[in-house]
């Protein structure tokens, strides 16, 4: 451990860097701030980003998290080292009270602290496998859905949803105004398929032609892959 040295405010609620719980759990602080990332993706902690100057001068980021986040990234991390936390937080909050005792042992701090994120860590895998047995449900679902109603089940824009599939090689323009249509092996493997439309000319005759639509199965792939969805399964890290 590096142990380095960090102010304690006079004021406000205390904070620990990303960078001191690297140091804690002698692990690399990019790490840290990835998995401290992932975790803010599933709305599981919260933090604040904050510049500072590296001993090599370059600017750099670090992100602060109050004292019960701190304890979920640890317990993600490396929850050998939550003692360390535990000292770490006596050790602040005694500066804050100019060295008043801590209302709690450092055993006590320690078992709340780890019961509190265990909770948090067990109400996260919960909300995943909930939204894994939608998915399941939905992959297994008869009928498709339009382009566009598909973007509104996803919680996305319609045109940014024709632009991944577009980049993805769901589908493609035969001409910029032409239908959406399906490449072949994603009709194939069963995650897209065609729709007859038939439509009325000016002049009273009938037109039909093809457009893409997304199968159940389609469905349930997108929503592993495409934010918001994928973030509440872990689909996309």
């Amino acid at each position: 451990m590096n142990g380095g040295s960090f102010n304690v405010p006079s004021a406000g609620p205390l904070t620990m860097s990303s960078r001191e719980i690297a140091d804690l759990v002698d692990s690399r602080h990019d790490k840290v701030k990835q998995s401290m990332e992932r975790l803010a993706e599933k709305s599981v902690i919260t933090f604040t980003p904050v510049g500072e100057k590296s001993s090599g001068g370059r600017p750099g980021t670090v992100y602060l998290v109050n004292k019960r986040d701190s304890f979920v990234v640890v317990a993600q991390l490396c929850p050998e080292f939550t003692a360390r936390l535990v000292d770490r937080w006596r050790q602040l909050e005694q500066e804050r009270a100019d060295g008043a005792p801590a209302p709690l042992t450092g055993s006590q701090l320690m078992a709340a602290a780890l019961i509190e994120a265990k909770a948090t860590l067990q109400a996260m895998d919960q909300r995943t496998r909930v939204a894994e047995q939608v998915v399941e449900r939905i992959a297994s679902a008869e009928g498709t859905l339009g382009v566009r109603e598909a973007a509104k089940a996803l919680g996305i824009g319609q045109n940014a949803l024709v632009e991944w599939l577009e980049n993805h090689r769901w589908v493609y323009r035969q001409a910029p105004s032409a239908p959406l249509q399906a490449y072949s092996d994603k009709i194939t493997d069963g995650r897209m398929a065609h729709r007859l439309r038939t439509f009325t000319r000016p002049d009273g005759s009938e037109r039909v032609e093809t457009q893409a639509v997304v199968t159940g199965k389609g469905m349930a792939v997108l929503a592993k892959l495409i934010p918001p969805t994928a973030r509440l399964i872990g689909g996309a890290q």
